[in-house]
């Protein structure tokens, strides 16, 4: 009987077998003269002409992305930027940025307003209870304006602005219109409610100048500096000059301001932009300087004592709540000012309480809602081909964010107090309900978007689950 082989013994002939295997697969490669490359040298062999080089195997999956290089800040830069690019950006801006600042207008409204309320002989809950109505009010024109097509949009534009010229006419007749503040641009509407129709003339200018800008784009008269100008001039200049009858200078330079937000978009050539702002200052400079309390309001820019008669009092006090606010206020319900200092305190001036009780950390927030919310209509009017959407956007996104910064200016003192109240955010149901209609706008035109409609779609339970199952493969009736 032969001898047990050893392991060692074994693994040889195993190697030895496996060795001649592969060089009866694999020949030797030769060099030139017929040597054979000796084992451990490797060569670079150039392919034979006409002859392609097999694709080299990667490492990663097909199509997966890149990591990109720079350690974690540039990777969270590339996340950060992936996802403010994507389709539904602009909408969820626009819904979250508007939501989120009526709320907080809810919250300070009813902070400021309790002591005013008290002093008139009200429960402290009564302007909170106005807001409030007119908010869930508000909220449903959102909703229908979020889900209305842009077609009915267009529709509704000269209805809107025969209905607004028709109220605005009636407020200047005797008896029926309303003087607040000395302003007459109120209609009574029984009870505790009044009317503003100046305010919904902010809306109708936006969607009827939209439709009468995209109608003559269409026909490329645009070019022609007459059909650029009539009849949207004159329309705003009529609306301006109702206004004016009744003193409210502030309502008259939103307007003026959503105009030339529409004459830019229209792309009006720059002599012509200038043209029609010179007039337009001429005729507020002779406005200001005819009017004492104009004036007055004027000369308290950056005022820092009340000066003779209190004539700047309520500038100098709107800075005496932001000073006294420091980082993060003195607390929600704690405002000193609106004891009687500070008047209007929960409308034009609530940017101050909101300074003082929440300090510079509320002021930054609300700024930066509104700074999203304006990036967001810029983005929408930006990336659309229609050009309706794009006036209505740019319009919408004009008045707003002009109307929040002659608010917030005039607080901190930097422009002369306009009477306007802030955006979505001030006590006051007839600027509440069409803000809230123009932001209902945007939520449309922002899910009108190609993208953003297959994103949507997406979204849908059955949808999703369907594309997911066209996805997936079958396997074989045996396969496991």
């Amino acid at each position: 009987m032969p001898a047990e082989e050893s392991p060692a013994a074994r693994g040889r002939d195993r190697s030895w077998a496996t060795s001649a295997i592969s060089r009866s697969l694999h020949p030797p490669l030769l060099v030139a003269g017929g040597a054979p490359v000796p084992d451990g040298v490797a060569l670079r062999v150039r392919p034979a002409a006409g002859s392609r080089r097999p694709p080299a195997a990667r490492s990663r999956t097909a199509g997966s992305p890149r990591s990109p290089r720079g350690g974690g800040a540039r990777r969270l830069y590339e996340q950060a930027r992936r996802a403010w690019d994507r389709p539904l950006t602009a909408y969820y801006l626009i819904l979250g940025a508007g939501l989120l600042i009526t709320v907080l207008g809810l919250v300070m409204v009813y902070s400021a307003s309790m002591i005013k309320a008290l002093e008139l002989g009200k429960p402290g809950t009564y302007f909170f209870r106005k807001q409030f109505l007119a908010a869930v009010i508000g909220a449903g024109l959102m909703a229908i304006a979020a889900r209305m097509p842009v077609k009915l949009h267009r529709a509704l534009s000269y209805p809107l602005l025969m209905g607004t010229v028709f109220l605005m006419v009636l407020v200047q007749v005797p008896g029926i219109g309303m003087s607040v503040n000395g302003n007459r641009n109120w209609l009574y509407l029984g009870g505790p409610f009044q009317l503003q129709p100046s305010e919904f003339g902010k809306l109708a200018l936006v969607l009827w100048g939209a439709d009468l800008l995209a109608r003559k784009q269409d026909k490329r008269l645009l070019a022609q500096w007459k059909h650029m100008l009539v009849p949207l001039v004159p329309v705003a200049f009529m609306l301006l000059g109702l206004i004016m009858l009744g003193g409210d200078m502030g309502t008259a330079i939103i307007l003026t301001a959503i105009l030339f937000g529409l004459l830019w978009l229209a792309g009006a050539p720059t002599r012509l932009f200038a043209g029609v702002l010179a007039c337009a200052g001429l005729i507020a400079f002779l406005l200001i300087k005819t009017s004492p309390n104009r004036m007055s309001r004027l000369d308290c820019m950056g005022a820092s004592e009340p000066g003779p008669g209190g004539s700047c009092w309520q500038a100098v006090h709107g800075i005496y709540a932001l000073a006294s606010g420091g980082w993060f206020g003195s607390g929600l319900g704690a405002s000193v000012e609106k004891w009687g200092q500070l008047p209007e305190p929960h409308t034009d001036f609530i940017f101050a309480i909101t300074g003082e009780e929440l300090g510079l950390a509320g002021t930054l927030s609300v700024l930066a809602l509104f700074a999203a919310l304006g990036y967001a209509g810029i983005r929408v009017a930006g990336r659309t081909e229609d050009p309706f959407v794009r006036y209505a956007a740019g319009g919408v996104t004009t008045w707003i964010t002009a109307q929040a910064v002659i608010n917030i200016g005039a607080v901190l003192g930097l422009l002369p107090i306009a009477g306007v109240p802030l955006p979505l955010f001030s006590y006051g149901g007839s600027a509440l309900l069409p803000t809230m209609f123009a932001v209902g706008l945007l939520i449309a035109f922002a899910r009108a978007d190609p993208a953003a409609k297959a994103a949507l779609a997406m979204r849908r339970p059955g949808v999703r689950w369907k594309t997911m199952r066209r996805r997936v493969k079958k396997r074989p009736s045996g396969e496991r």
